[in-house]
């Protein structure tokens, strides 16, 4: 029996989002109709800021990397959810795990970033606009893209690199719906507190810093439109910085809940209701957020539907 419980694992078994069988069909349906909503939403976006000259400015070329982003985030967790739902056999092996999780993990940390560069492009804009042209150029555009889709990538792969430090050999059931970093701990036979410390550190780290600066950006643009004379000029101003702020709040929120209170955060049932939040309804909403209220995102949709 000792030689059997030193066997090490080598695919894990996700329970999924329930154990009821007259489920699965229907949350499949549903789960197929939001991840094909979200990325025609968000793929949909990235190739109307493509194709459209009037959308090649520093604001949309953000947007179109967060769109990519999602689109990335989502996929990286909904086709295999889908697989589960109307499979009987819900092994994924650890190389998958480890993926999956590098994937969502990498994207997550990118959104974090671009939705600071993002803040920080309206505060020029607005609060600089005769500079504007000359501070956020195309070369530092560029950069500031490079540079969050580097951080995403490497923060990804040191945790990745950790969780290979850990052996599982208890148990190779998770009780998700995907390869959950804070999951994997719970079934490791190895002591996980470093990983667990580093998660902490780095999670409460990146939150609060790319917040902090989000809401300071976003605070002075605040200020600067209510200084504003028009009426016209500051209706335009908030719908635009309100659609950032909404998306700011839903992101930040869950991932909050899930990864900066790991200890005393809630239940399990509230952490996949927040995972789900975070992995597929706000991949699902962004692309609406950002484009329903805006006047150059519609125009170029009724120019190319022209074309």
């Amino acid at each position: 029996m000792a030689e059997e419980n030193k066997t090490l694992v080598t695919e894990f078994v996700l329970t999924g989002l329930t154990d009821h069988p007259g489920l699965r069909v229907p949350l499949f349906l549903v789960f197929l109709v939001i991840y094909l909503i979200t990325m025609m939403g968000n793929l949909g976006l990235v190739v109307l800021i493509w194709k459209d000259p009037h959308l090649h400015t520093p604001m949309y070329l953000f947007l179109g990397s967060l769109a990519f982003a999602d689109a990335c985030s989502s996929s990286s967790v909904t086709p295999k959810m889908l697989i589960n739902f109307l499979s009987k056999n819900h092994v994924i092996s650890l190389f998958e795990c480890m993926t999956q999780f590098y994937f969502f993990g990498s994207s997550a940390t990118i959104e974090c970033f671009l939705l600071v560069v993002m803040a920080y492009d309206r505060y020029v804009a607005i609060c600089n606009p005769l500079l504007y042209p000359v501070v956020m150029s195309n070369n530092l555009c560029t950069q500031f893209i490079g540079v969050s889709y580097f951080i995403g990538f490497l923060h990804s792969a040191i945790h990745v690199g950790l969780l290979f430090r850990l052996t599982f050999c208890r148990s190779n059931v998770i009780h998700y719906f995907y390869c959950e970093i804070l999951q994997l701990f719970k079934i490791s036979c190895t002591d996980p507190a470093v990983n667990i410390l580093l998660v902490l550190i780095f999670s409460t780290f990146i939150q609060v810093f790319t917040f902090m600066t989000i809401m300071v950006s976003y605070t002075l643009v605040l200020f600067a439109i209510l200084k504003k004379k028009s009426e016209n000029s500051r209706s335009k101003t908030f719908s635009t910085c309100g659609a950032h702020l909404l998306s700011v709040s839903l992101f930040y929120g869950t991932l909050f809940f899930m990864y900066v209170r790991p200890g005393s955060g809630p239940t399990e049932d509230h952490d996949k209701m927040y995972s789900l939040f975070y992995t597929i309804i706000i991949p699902l909403l962004n692309p609406f957020i950002y484009s329903l209220r805006n006047k150059e995102v519609i125009d170029a949709i009724r120019r190319i539907m022209k074309k």
